[in-house]
């Protein structure tokens, strides 16, 4: 189905400053898809240090959704073109990955910057074109296709960051990741199981406990049940209705590792007596760094990693996209293809 406004890639910028998008027109907490607009947007302008990159495909993260919800942004950044990964072709010709955060080390946007997620700040990827400082933008390996690379800049690299920064784990080591079938906990699986962890899943869901199984965990369990050993770490993405069990699960001296709440911020228990008792770690994670993206683009490449994706879909059907995500019905990613 092509777009009344779709045009070619190279010929975006040429066509009257005008491109399609997939934006937040407004802030609705309670309905965060009621925010939700598709249409018309200035193409990005040229600025010193920054390249335009032709989007080719980006995909979708939790964070879009918050997004829509007010968190990250104000009615005064509105309208804001959503979307935080891309992979595509720059003005140059190259084919690319781009790094989200911008301004990490004052690249592109001066020292005093404090560093954003695209979306924050400035417009997303979620459209026939995205500027961003030239520092942001990476190889993508022939090994991936553009879809597959546009799924590793947020949530495969906080997977990343959250098991071989954070979690200090080496392969043997035994690894709980907290809700199969999320962006973050699917990469965590794939990643870990590739790199010689012993992997353990929950889901709430039998068919996403079996596609954790057939991604490599070496066992799957129903959210909140008893495994046969305690692990060395813990990916929790889930938040609330996972803690306690996160928590139970470790080893003494194990490592809780945490990079975001799904299901709340606020759990029934804290479970304080333990982590103080076992000597707990909690460690807070959040994305990660553009030397650490070149990392895991090179691991994918190198040992065959793919991204999981669940489903492709064109940009102007981006409203059954955030639609499915927000459903929770999914297992991987969602990428959009312009």
């Amino acid at each position: 189905m092509s777009h009344p406004y779709a045009v070619p890639q190279r010929a975006a910028a040429a066509y009257v400053g005008i491109m399609f998008a997939a934006y937040a027109a407004r802030i609705d907490r309670d309905q965060p898809l009621n925010g939700l607009e598709l249409g018309e947007r200035p193409a990005p302008d040229v600025r010193p240090g920054w390249t335009t990159v032709n989007v080719k495909a980006a995909s979708l993260n939790h964070h879009d959704l918050w997004s829509l919800r007010g968190v990250g942004i104000s009615e005064e950044t509105l309208p804001m073109i959503l979307g935080c990964d891309a992979a595509g072709v720059d003005a140059d010709g190259n084919d690319v990955v781009v790094h989200s955060v911008i301004g990490q080390t004052g690249h592109g946007v001066g020292p005093r910057e404090k560093p954003s997620i695209l979306t924050e700040r400035y417009q997303g990827t979620f459209a026939e074109q995205v500027t961003v400082p030239a520092w942001n933008v990476l190889p993508k390996p022939k090994e991936l296709s553009f879809e597959e690379a546009a799924c590793l800049p947020t949530a495969w690299l906080t997977a990343y960051r959250m098991l071989f920064t954070n979690g200090g784990v080496r392969p043997g080591d035994s690894v709980l990741v907290q809700g199969a079938g999320g962006g973050v906990a699917t990469a965590a699986i794939v990643l870990g199981a590739a790199a010689g962890l012993r992997i353990f899943a929950t889901s709430r869901d039998e068919a996403k406990r079996k596609r954790a199984l057939e991604l490599g965990a070496e066992a799957a369990f129903a959210t909140g049940e008893r495994l046969p050993v305690r692990v060395d770490a813990v990916i929790e993405t889930v938040g609330a209705a996972t803690w306690s069990h996160s928590v139970k699960s470790l080893r003494p001296g194990g490592t809780l590792v945490i990079s975001g709440a799904t299901s709340g911020y606020h759990p029934e228990r804290t479970e304080l007596n333990r982590i103080f008792f076992l000597e707990l770690k909690v460690v807070g994670s959040t994305m990660g760094s553009k030397e650490e993206l070149a990392s895991l683009l090179s691991f994918c490449a190198a040992k065959g990693v793919r991204p999981v994706i669940d489903s492709t879909l064109p940009l102007d059907r981006a409203r059954e996209a955030f639609t499915r995500m927000a459903e929770g019905d999914l297992f991987g990613k969602i990428v959009l293809t312009v």
